[in-house]
């Protein structure tokens, strides 16, 4: 346990560096974008967002600050302090920089506003993501009921936004509506390619006669592990051995030519894998 708190990853400068990057760049490219274009965004923020623009009262960043506060009530008992204090640091740094910064970037069309926005927000969100805090608001409620109940993130977020929007309808154009969920799509998809683009790996599979010479070539050329697996073949019912190995999308070419140079005959089976987790791969984040 004491060995995974350890490195650059669990320090305090690189977690605070990433959120203040991350949130800073959250905050702007709503302010900047979004907020000339009265989209809503999702989440937390969204319903400040809807807040202000039916009562008038305070100012988004504001209001996202309040409704915080009782989401940081309840984690502070069921989910551990560090994680809520690197959260509580990301929201008030997004809530202040909010209403503090006054920024347009002079984006006029409605589309062009809505991708590049969503695009901006979901990569200050994903590098959040990446220190051991979080953006705050749903994300708190959403590890609470994922750790108590076992109910999915995406489930739960995908059911709040719905009442969003769905809400938002009533009240709103139908077009902006629209535009603010083609934002919010954008912001999931940027979100997971940045939580991702350090972390995924490729997950190689090869059923072969001669899996021997190629763990072999794998270890001398590319210098990593693999992994043999029992199997049996289906239709003459013969045993034989599977070798299992995980690389990146760099070394994916040099082992696909070491397999066919070791058995032209192998069968080579590549899958995505979002992360890998032990060994000497990256370590499991410890909140």
């Amino acid at each position: 346990m004491a060995k995974q708190t350890h490195g650059i990853a669990y320090s305090i400068p690189w977690n605070l560096l990433l959120i203040t990057i991350g949130s800073l760049l959250y905050a702007v490219s709503l302010k900047g974008i979004a907020a000339s274009h009265g989209f809503v965004p999702a989440g937390l923020f969204g319903v400040s967002v809807l807040i202000h623009t039916l009562s008038g009262a305070l100012g988004p960043g504001l209001w996202y600050i309040v409704l915080n506060v009782p989401m940081f009530i309840l984690g502070w008992f069921f989910i551990g302090h560090r994680f809520l204090l690197y959260s509580l640091y990301a929201m008030l740094l997004t809530g202040g920089a909010y209403a503090l910064i006054d920024v347009n970037f002079g984006i006029q069309n409605q589309l062009y506003a809505a991708v590049s926005c969503g695009a901006l927000i979901g990569a200050g969100a994903g590098i959040v993501l990446r220190s051991l805090g979080s953006n705050g608001g749903l994300d708190v409620v959403g590890v609470i009921l994922w750790q108590r109940f076992n109910i999915g993130l995406g489930k739960f977020y995908f059911v709040f936004n719905l009442v969003l929007f769905s809400f938002s309808l009533l009240h709103l154009e139908v077009d902006l509506v629209i535009a603010s969920l083609i934002m919010v799509f954008v912001s999931s998809a940027a979100m997971d390619y940045f939580l991702s683009m350090f972390s995924q790996r490729k997950l190689a599979i090869i059923v072969s006669e001669h899996t021997d010479r190629i763990a072999g070539s794998i270890m001398k050329r590319l210098r990593i592990g693999s992994t043999f697996l029992d199997g049996r073949g289906a239709y003459h019912n013969r045993r034989k051995e599977v070798l299992l190995t995980v690389i990146n999308n760099i070394q994916l070419k040099r082992l696909e030519e070491i397999v066919f140079t070791e058995d032209p005959e192998a069968l080579f089976i590549v899958e995505n894998t979002f992360n890998v987790i032990g060994s000497t791969f990256s370590r499991r984040k410890i909140y």
